[in-house]
């Protein structure tokens, strides 16, 4: 009888061991998408009248990438996972040579640095635990869907106290992106088939917000573009 005993406590020993090992994985992720969809949506806005175009781009992949999630859901499910893991070490390597090659530019490349190597070690922890992955996964979406539609809300005032129009559909799309949000973010395994349907539902809502967010900064650009042009020909008068 001792035996059995110490062999069931030594199990319940490990599996504690197992468990806490993933919570702080897990917490060790949180902590990452927050700080990485902060540092990002930073940079975005430091660009983005430059660059309109780059949310054109970005959306309209994330919407193909959406519809292609909820045609094969089932199938999808695991490459998604996939394709996230490469994407975060691809955009950690990306910073990291952003950050070292603008270190006499920017005055916080220490962050990007620090935010590079963090997608590293977030992209290795993934691709190496696919079972935390695939459940991270989509929580993951549901914390940046949220992130990226209270993002949109706010812009959508902005546009309007700006006197641009579409603020809107702006509006509109940010909701609805937080409501998606809260499903995922409440069950992060939706019934195990539909998870790829909400998060490929996620993605086309992301995409919409991007080119949304496109087309207005294309119209602000093109009004002070012609606004600089007038002042130009104003001095070239007197």
């Amino acid at each position: 009888m001792g035996k059995p005993q110490r062999w069931e406590s030594r199990r319940h020993d490990i599996g504690r061991r197992r468990r806490c090992g993933r919570y702080c994985l897990n917490v060790f992720i949180y902590i990452f998408i927050i700080y990485n969809l902060l540092t990002m949506e930073k940079n975005l806005i430091n660009r983005a009248l430059k660059y309109w175009y780059l949310p054109l781009i970005m959306g309209v992949l994330y919407a193909l990438l959406g519809v292609w999630v909820f045609v094969t859901p089932l199938s999808s499910f695991l490459a998604l996972t996939m394709f996230l893991s490469v994407g975060i070490l691809i955009l950690g390597i990306a910073e990291l040579v952003y950050a070292v090659s603008n270190r006499k530019n920017l005055s916080n490349w220490g962050w990007s640095l620090i935010g590079g190597i963090l997608n590293l070690l977030v992209g290795v922890c993934l691709l190496s635990n696919p079972g935390v992955s695939a459940l991270m996964l989509s929580i993951f979406i549901g914390l940046w869907l949220l992130f990226r539609s209270v993002m949109a809300i706010i812009n959508a005032f902005e546009f309007k106290h700006s006197g641009t129009k579409k603020w809107g559909w702006v509006l509109s799309t940010g909701i609805l992106g937080v409501l998606f949000s809260a499903l995922l973010l409440w069950n992060p395994v939706i019934a195990g088939v539909t998870v790829g349907i909400w998060i490929g539902i996620g993605l086309v809502t992301v995409g919409m917000l991007h080119i949304l967010l496109s087309l207005i900064l294309r119209r602000v650009k093109k009004y002070r573009d012609d606004l600089e042009d007038r002042l130009d020909d104003y001095v070239e008068v007197d």
